[in-house]
């Protein structure tokens, strides 16, 4: 074997390496309180998976052919998105890249959250929120429709270790992971962070709608 040989297979090695490492480490999804994906994410619905299908959506730089699923759904409600409905998403073709698997037989209802592209088609993560409709806390669900939008200015800071600080009064700080070890803990279940009178930002929780002066962590 010659030298030159001997550099073509030690970089495909190095190449074959970067890439198991690229799809090993494509979802990597930091905790994230659920307003905070409402409020980042282009659109919001509760709807049916009714269908599903692999589609090609071209080649990569490799010349690998690029599998997408497809997922018809039946939107139910749009929480936050464009004024047309939504009858179908995109997702990665496995979870190693971020891709979701959901039923599609039109039972089961989910909250799920995602991006648009450029054509207006709506793209799903594993980094979205996807979720059951009936597995959402009561307070998740009013924060669909009027709480988390009324805190999209707000700033959520995780808090995984002590200390914890926050540098604003417009930050409100989630402890779930450092208390409970889960993203779906009782700050994510049943708080909202809400802008007060004073731009000041805090934990909300009621049946009412917030008022304009309410105290931190508030349960009335």
């Amino acid at each position: 074997m010659t030298r030159t040989m001997k550099r073509c297979f030690v970089t495909l090695a190095i190449l074959c390496v970067w890439r198991v490492q690229q799809l090993a480490e494509a979802c990597s999804c930091s905790p994230r309180h659920p307003q905070q994906v409402f409020c980042n994410s282009d659109v919001v619905i509760r709807a049916k998976v009714v269908g599903k299908q692999e589609v090609d959506v071209g080649n990569d730089l490799y010349g690998d052919s690029i599998k997408r699923l497809k997922y018809d759904i039946k939107q139910i409600k749009m929480f936050k998105g464009p004024s047309n409905a939504i009858d179908a998403f995109y997702t990665a073709h496995s979870s190693a890249m971020c891709g979701v698997s959901l039923e599609t037989d039109g039972r089961k209802e989910y909250l799920i959250t995602g991006m648009l592209e450029a054509d207006g088609t709506m793209h799903v993560t594993l980094c979205g929120l996807i979720k059951p409709w009936d597995g959402l806390s009561v307070t998740q669900k009013m924060g669909l429709t009027e709480r988390y939008q009324t805190g999209c200015e707000c700033r959520i800071t995780s808090c995984s270790s002590i200390p914890c600080m926050i540098n604003s009064p417009s930050e409100c700080l989630w402890l779930d992971w450092l208390m409970e070890k889960t993203e779906n803990g009782g700050q994510a279940k049943h708080y909202a962070c809400i802008k007060r009178s004073d731009n000041s930002c805090a934990w909300y929780r009621g049946s009412a709608a917030p008022k304009k002066d309410f105290m931190d962590i508030e349960d009335p």
